[in-house]
């Protein structure tokens, strides 16, 4: 009997974080089209370099705001 409690237990944790992992990516998705849309660009002109370096400079942006609110 104890098996299967765990192992129901166990399902439920696979799901929760599935779940977890879903809206993660839902986030991602999301913030990377805001900013984007916020920038005026074009999905259609983004290489992955120009990925790396935009989603570099926004970091940069907001480790530089965190580090001067302390």
């Amino acid at each position: 009997m104890a098996k299967t409690s765990i192992e129901k237990q166990e399902a439920k944790l696979r799901e929760l974080n599935q779940k977890i992992k879903d809206e993660k990516r839902k986030i991602e998705q999301r913030l990377g089209k805001q900013i984007i849309n916020q920038a005026h660009l074009d999905y259609a002109d983004l290489s992955n370099e120009q990925i790396k370096a935009i989603s570099k400079k926004v970091a940069d942006v907001l480790n530089n705001q965190q580090d001067n609110q302390f």
